[in-house]
């Protein structure tokens, strides 16, 4: 598939801005069965020629300043991205050996699991999440297998609610009131699985929706999304899961930033030089080519 992408996110403050900074994660990856064809950034007011880096890990990270005053920002993001995964493997090894061969491995390179391992900012582990994991994680089972049930059990057991939980609620909070959002179920999920011993990544990205059958494709109906990566051994590296829609991740995923929670991730991270309050709104289009 080939998926034209638009990002836009839009500030309105209460008070004039005399300065703005950040840094900008709207770059898609190439890899993990994407490619990047293009990209193009804009902003209203025009900001100053982005600077880009790569973070520790592999983010494609812009910088972000905007010296004229404002009262209103709008940052757009385009981008044309190529996808084709392959399935799933139908086999993996059992999940407790994975474990054991993370912590032997001594590398910090954005693909080993040394960072992946412990608590973050975000994400702190607790008994709680760790016990749900054991009910899919049984002695011995693959890690692909007990991974795919524990996407769908959380599909199952939490209830999508966007007026339940905001950006800074802890996984633990969402676990404990069972509802939230794609950032909540993926806090939770790296939350269990960490408990185990096994690495696993925050994913920041897009998702493709399908209409309902007879109905046209809205466009702007699509969102930002997140959803979980695993390492399953140096031998298969990282699987993604999305436990908001109970899935492997498909054609119809686009990873954008990895990190070991949302604050590694997220997709704009910026101060403002203003006083008062601001409106936030956000439209992400994914239309396939």
């Amino acid at each position: 598939m080939i998926y034209e992408v638009r990002h836009v996110t839009r500030y309105t403050y209460a008070a004039t801005v005399e300065l703005t900074n950040g840094i900008l994660r709207l770059i898609p990856q190439s890899g993990d069965g994407q490619m990047l064809e293009r990209f193009d950034l804009s902003t209203d007011p025009p900001c100053l020629a982005p600077a880009e880096r790569l973070d520790g890990f592999g983010n494609r990270i812009l910088s972000l300043r905007i010296e004229k005053p404002h009262r209103a920002l709008s940052i757009t993001a385009s981008s044309l991205v190529r996808v084709n995964r392959s399935p799933l493997p139908g086999s993996s090894r059992p999940w407790e050996r994975v474990a054991e061969e993370a912590l032997t491995v001594a590398s910090i390179s954005p693909d080993g699991p040394a960072t992946a391992l412990y608590p973050s900012r975000r994400v702190e582990l607790f008994g709680e999440a760790t016990d749900y994991a054991r009910l899919s994680f049984s002695k011995h089972r693959q890690v692909n297998d007990a991974a795919m049930e524990l996407t769908h059990r959380i599909r199952s057991d939490f209830v999508y609610d966007p007026e339940a939980t905001e950006v800074s609620t802890s996984a633990r909070e969402a676990f404990q009131r069972r509802r939230g959002v794609c950032q909540d179920f993926a806090h939770i999920m790296i939350a269990a699985i960490r408990g185990l011993g096994l690495p696993a990544l925050y994913v920041s990205g897009y998702i493709r929706t399908i209409p309902q059958p007879g109905k046209e494709r809205l466009a702007g109906a699509d969102a930002s999304h997140a959803w979980v990566s695993i390492w399953c051994g140096s031998d298969t590296g990282w699987r993604d899961f999305d436990p908001t829609n109970a899935q492997a991740i498909q054609n119809e995923h686009i990873i954008v930033a990895r990190g070991r929670d949302y604050s590694d991730a997220s997709p704009i991270e910026s101060m403002v030089l203003s006083s008062g309050r601001h409106r936030l709104d956000v439209e992400v289009d994914v239309a396939p080519v």
